[in-house]
């Protein structure tokens, strides 16, 4: 073998080489973030029942979006996206913060939610709702007259 037949054979592995490169770094996938949340240290400086909006937005920030009906709340939102080649960019992560607020404009709850296959899931909750709010006591004691079963009173014998 002569000295160009090597020389050329050299060049065409470093081609192929540095061909193999692109290709692989084009494949790559490349990630970006979009949106903001408000740390867990910021968020442990709420109080509920006692912050106000601007306390809010003072101690962890602007909101992403506020509520539609009557502002009744504040929300954060972060996604994160995987471009993978010339593949459309896909949302691979997504988090929600809620800061809801009551009547008198205090903080009435702090919920982070999370995408989890196509659903929303609760992934923290400050305060547990107990879905009685609108309810009076006599209302609870008459709704369950319906419910008295004979066995439950009398119990049974099986």
């Amino acid at each position: 073998m002569n000295r160009r037949h090597i020389l050329a054979q050299y060049g065409l592995h470093r081609l192929a080489l540095v061909l193999a490169l692109c290709v692989s770094a084009a494949c790559t996938p490349i990630y970006r973030n979009h949106g903001y949340i408000p740390l867990e240290a910021d968020l442990a400086l709420l109080t509920v029942g006692v912050d106000t909006r601007e306390s809010v937005i003072q101690a962890v920030g602007s909101p992403t979006a506020g509520g539609v009906l009557s502002e009744s709340g504040y929300y954060y939102v972060a996604s994160r996206f995987r471009h993978y080649g010339f593949l459309e960019p896909a949302e691979i992560e997504r988090e929600v913060l809620a800061i809801s607020f009551n009547a008198a404009g205090t903080v009435s709850n702090i919920e982070r939610f999370g995408l989890e296959q196509g659903r929303v899931v609760t992934l923290s909750r400050r305060v547990t709702d107990d879905n009685i709010q609108d309810v009076t006591f006599l209302e609870q004691l008459l709704g369950n007259l319906g419910n008295i079963d004979a066995s439950t009173l009398f119990g049974s014998d099986g």
